[in-house]
């Protein structure tokens, strides 16, 4: 890149270097780039486009635009993530919060009721932190216990709860199953958990195989093995009438996790999925006895069964 070139420029020559490394979306890549190197928003580029871009500025960008050909995920090299709203920052010792999974907490907000009384909720495999804070911070009258057995990642998540000033309402401990059994009490158990075949991790793009920890993926030879615990120590955790949403990978393991939940004896009623996006069976829930499903969220949900 050419120290004298102007912003136009700069970003356009960015995105033919993304475009030949193969980057799905190298415009929007680019543009975020160009905004993290500016310290501006991507809607602010469109009317700076004729400015000089700095030397040194010339060069950060042409570093981190090196970095994303080289497949690191964009999240990463800037080092956040967007997730509800809501500013996170993000480490490589945290998974890079999905679009899926903001999907996952408008369901699981969908369904919490209101109940007259402070709620609570258990994040199982916190990360960064992304489910547990977008929870309270739209539910005031929510408290979360954010759980990741990873110290380093558990960080993270105490780090993004103080900068959104979610501290108070959000505690990060350091654990797994056990220490949401320790709690107990929850109307809500949510978690994101590792769902993916060990022999698929291989199969991933570069930006998720090789940069992800692995231990946020790997869920064992189906994908299973971390929800298998989640699902028997559930309803444990939560109060009657309290609600268990998962995100899994979808389709065949989708029916698997129904029959898992079929066949614990502390669940009431049929399972239900929902598809994301996309149009795969990418959550699952179930409910403790005790409370009747609310209107809006069972409206919107997909009774399947067995596949």
């Amino acid at each position: 890149m050419a120290a004298s070139e102007r912003l136009g420029a700069a970003l356009r020559a960015a995105v033919v270097r993304l475009t030949a490394a193969g980057i799905e979306a190298p415009r929007v890549d680019a543009e975020w780039l160009v905004a993290d190197v500016l310290d501006t928003s991507r809607p602010a580029l469109a009317l700076r486009l004729d400015e000089p871009l700095l030397p040194e500025l010339a060069r950060r960008l042409e570093a981190m635009v090196a970095q994303r050909a080289a497949r690191i995920p964009l999240q990463r090299i800037v080092g956040a993530a967007h997730f509800r709203g809501l500013a996170l920052r993000i480490t490589p010792d945290v998974l890079v919060p999905r679009p899926e999974t903001e999907l996952l907490v408008e369901l699981a907000l969908d369904d919490l009721p209101v109940l007259g009384r402070r709620l609570r909720a258990v994040d199982l495999g916190t990360g960064s932190g992304c489910i547990a804070c977008a929870l309270a911070a739209e539910r005031p009258d929510l408290d979360v216990l954010a759980v990741d057995r990873v110290e380093a990642a558990a960080r993270v998540a105490r780090a993004n709860a103080r900068a959104l000033g979610l501290a108070g309402r959000v505690r990060v401990v350091v654990g797994d199953v056990h220490e949401a059994l320790r709690a107990g009490g929850a109307d809500l158990l949510v978690a994101n958990p590792p769902y993916l075949p060990s022999a698929l991790i291989e199969r991933l793009a570069p930006e998720v195989r090789d940069h992800e920890p692995r231990a946020a993926l790997d869920g064992g030879a189906d994908g299973l093995d971390v929800v298998r615990r989640i699902v028997a120590a559930a309803p444990q955790v939560l109060r009657p009438g309290g609600a268990l949403w998962l995100e899994i990978l979808g389709q065949e393991q989708s029916v698997v996790v129904q029959e898992l939940l079929a066949r614990e004896p502390g669940f009431d009623g049929t399972p239900v999925v929902r598809k994301d996006l996309a149009g795969f069976t990418r959550f699952v829930a179930a409910w403790r006895p005790g409370r009747a499903r609310r209107g809006p969220a069972s409206a919107r949900l997909v009774v399947t069964g067995r596949g």
